[in-house]
């Protein structure tokens, strides 16, 4: 006993030291990552309280000290609270005051035991899921592979597997038992509500709702307490397969679903929820009590048993408009918003991190920092940068650029309107045009008489570079010893985003991509992938990110969008793949996710606090040369199609920027910082020697200024922790004296006394290694 108090006692002091600032390079504690690496360690190990107290303590926008509250331990150095995906979590809690009749089984949280049979096995007895998986945590199950209700019946050779609650597929079937129960409220409360759709979304639900009035905030209160009586209820959820003239019948009332028994399998993701299986399904909610059907709606499923099972981790976040079916010639309907989570406390952490991701929204920050904006005279999504995030995309542009000539790339520019006949040859126009700008009919010539003497031609915005490269490349002939071609150019490409998707940076109409294709023989494909996958990562790491997995996407069977030999895509797809296991990076499939044109890889980068962000993405094309009709010399003197490899680092430079800004919520790393050095006076007498100070720093290239301003010393300093800038220099008659400077961080600590010299040594040093401090 007293051998594990010591421990635990150096464990806290450790702990102390770190959460007090050991990210600060200029500190001899340690590093930002042996903290980090540290607390989860000795977090995981030790669950310790101390850690759990620290909820949301920044350290120098490096790391955050995390909440266990959740029950989480934290993946790949991201603090839990913060993390998108629950893993190992409790199960949810129990509803406070409710009672808990035998016939509604619950998932409690008290109970450490893991789900029995979680692998697949095959039935050797009939019966249904209840019969198979006991344990509470199960919340439905697979059958021969396809998702089914606990209550249904399996006959021996059938081969099943459980689902739990807090697997992505158990979290999918609570949020859309939850968006039932929010339309079953909604008639509650208003009979002539009329029913859209209900699917689970990331982190959440929506149902859309054809109301005649918008859902105020004390409406969405009334909601939620009408759905919590319904969840203490504990009305089953009971699967019923009907007959099209059935399910009219029954559904006569409800428009939007009757357009859905239609489709039968050939809605969208969101509408495959409702029809999306071979039979058409409708889900009763029957009241325990008395057995009667109280609610219905037409749906593939599977669900929970019973509505007591969502438990008390649900909440309704907001309301928005919504075109049915996602088209402007629709009706216009009301989405409501929800989140389910298993357990009180996962939402709360779900909650925590909102808040978290609104206090580093860029949109936000950059309004503070004034680093950009959106002038309503130039446009939606263009965006407009100011000097300070000017500053900022220069220095990711221009590292980018010295990465690119060391990786021996060869940089090219091309012009930012074009004949629309490029994008016939690219195959674009047929693709790709609704994502087009409309065309611009230019060059036409008439005479006096109005007629026309020369044939104008349509001109578009490039939304691709793609193409200008292809013609770069055939320019002249071309010899295998040139191979591979490495082509790359800061392409600004226009693509007509609809307005409701446009999101701040992330989701522009205007954007600059740091664009290359490579032309390689096919035998060196494999190598080529390899050397700029390592690329990718080794410069995003350069920017501050390091938590990775891969994505593949591939084509779908039968689906005419994707264009080439299957042959050839099923190569490409296997060069991928074998890459992305080399790589030792988690693979995920992306089925469907490819481009018309090829398949691909994308790194998927995690921030700060957890969110999984698209970055780089790696793609092979076979179809480009061929239309291009590519071609260079082979070693044997015959003539050869090149394959064609996009890579896109960043996506765009826009949505980097976004990305990075709120991944160190502004506090950006030294070298990306617009200022880097703010020099503070005690009094005006010391500003002549803070010049000189400053002087020095500028002459080493160092972007350095001085507060000027009437303002008193502490509100100066105030305003530059506001600011977010990396050094605040204070001066005053000792340091004058000492020919020193007193170095003062964004945490708030400080060091005085230090030597000029040394003091600009330490400053050039922090930005040349891409320090955070």
């Amino acid at each position: 006993m007293r051998l594990e108090l010591l421990r635990t006692a150096r464990h806290r002091d450790r702990t102390r030291r770190l959460i007090r600032g050991s990210c600060n390079p200029f500190h001899s504690r340690g590093t930002a990552g042996e903290g980090a690496r540290y607390l989860r360690r000795e977090s995981i190990r030790h669950r310790c309280p101390r850690i759990r107290r620290h909820h949301f303590s920044e350290c120098r926008g490096s790391f955050s000290v995390h909440s266990l509250e959740c029950g989480q331990p934290p993946p790949r150095g991201v603090p839990a609270c913060l993390r998108n995906r629950s893993a190992d979590a409790p199960r949810a809690t129990k509803v406070e005051g409710s009672a808990e009749p035998e016939e509604c089984p619950r998932v409690s949280n008290e109970s450490s035991n893991p789900p029995q049979n979680e692998s697949s096995f095959e039935v050797t007895e009939a019966g249904t899921g209840f019969t198979h998986f006991t344990d509470r945590a199960v919340v439905a199950l697979r059958v021969n592979g396809e998702l089914r209700d606990l209550a249904t019946e399996v006959v021996p050779g059938d081969r099943i597997e459980p689902v739990l609650i807090s697997s992505p597929a158990g979290l999918d079937i609570l949020r859309h038992s939850a968006a039932h129960v929010l339309a079953q409220a909604v008639q509650q409360i208003n009979p002539e509500a009329k029913l859209g759709i209900g699917p689970p979304v990331t982190d959440g639900f929506y149902y859309d709702f054809d109301v005649t009035e918008p859902f105020t905030p004390e409406a969405m209160k009334a909601l939620e307490k009408a759905m919590d009586r319904i969840i203490r209820q504990g009305q089953r959820f009971v699967r019923r397969v009907v007959t099209e003239d059935e399910a009219r019948a029954e559904l006569a009332g409800e428009p939007y679903k009757l357009e859905l028994i239609g489709l039968k399998g050939g809605g969208s993701d969101g509408e495959s929820v409702e029809v999306g299986g071979p039979e058409l399904t409708i889900y009763d909610n029957v009241d325990p009590r008395t057995g009667d059907t109280v609610w219905r709606d037409l749906c593939r499923g599977p669900h929970l048993p019973n509505t007591r099972m969502i438990g008390n981790g649900y909440a309704l976040t907001r309301n928005a408009a919504a075109y049915w079916r996602g088209s402007e010639k629709n009706p216009q309907l009301q989405r409501v918003y929800g989140t389910a989570w298993p357990t009180k406390d996962e939402l709360r952490a779900h909650q925590a991190r909102l808040e978290e991701a609104a206090r580093r929204d860029h949109r936000k920050i950059g309004h503070e920092l004034d680093l950009f904006s959106f002038p309503d005279e130039i446009g939606s999504g263009l965006a407009v940068f100011h000097p300070k995030g000017g500053i900022i995309r220069y220095e990711i542009e221009q590292y980018m650029r010295e990465q690119l000539l060391a990786h021996d790339y060869e940089l090219v520019y091309s012009p930012h309107i074009t004949k629309g006949d490029l994008f016939t040859t690219s195959g674009h126009l047929q693709w790709y045009s609704e994502g087009m700008f409309p065309p611009m009919h230019l060059d036409e010539l008439q005479d006096e008489d109005g007629t026309i003497t020369r044939q104008g031609q349509d001109y578009y915005l490039k939304p691709m570079n793609c193409p200008f490269h292809n013609l770069i490349f055939r320019s002249r002939g071309r010899s295998y010893r040139e191979l591979p071609l490495r082509l790359a150019e800061f392409g600004t490409v226009y693509r007509y985003e609809k307005s409701g998707t446009l999101q701040g940076l992330t989701r522009v109409r205007g954007l600059t991509q740091d664009d290359a294709h490579i032309y390689v023989a096919q035998e060196d494909v494999a190598a080529e992938l390899t050397r700029n996958l390592e690329f990718v990562l080794q410069v995003l790491r350069d920017y501050g990110l390091d938590d990775f997995y891969l994505e593949l996407s591939t084509n779908e069977e039968g689906n005419p969008k994707f264009v080439g030999d299957p042959e050839q895509w099923e190569s490409a797809i296997e060069s991928l793949r074998a890459v992305a296991v080399e790589s030792g990076l988690e693979l995920v499939p992306d089925p469907g996710g490819a481009a018309f044109y090829g398949p691909k890889i994308s790194v998927q980068a995690r921030d700060a606090i957890g969110r999984t962000w698209q970055m780089s993405t790696i793609q092979l094309d076979f179809n480009q040369p061929e239309r291009f009709e590519l071609e260079y010399t082979a070693s044997d003197g015959t003539k050869k199609q090149p394959v064609m490899i996009h890579r896109a680092l960043f996506g765009s430079i826009e949505r980097f920027f976004a990305i990075l800004t709120e991944h160190y919520a502004g506090a950006f790393p030294v070298w990306l910082s617009p200022v880097q050095v703010i020099g503070i006076p005690i009094a005006d007498e010391y500003l002549p020697y803070l010049e000189g100070v400053i002087g020095e720093l500028k002459k080493s290239g160092v972007r350095a200024e001085i507060d000027y301003s009437s303002d008193r010393m502490q509100k100066k300093i105030r305003n530059a922790t506001l600011q977010k800038v990396p050094f605040q220099l204070i001066v005053g008659e000792k340091d004058r004296d000492a020919g020193a400077v007193s170095f003062r961080f964004r945490d708030g600590t400080q060091e005085n006394g230090i030597p000029v010299a040394d003091a600009v040594a330490r400053i050039r040093e922090a930005i040349a290694t891409k320090a955070q401090v």
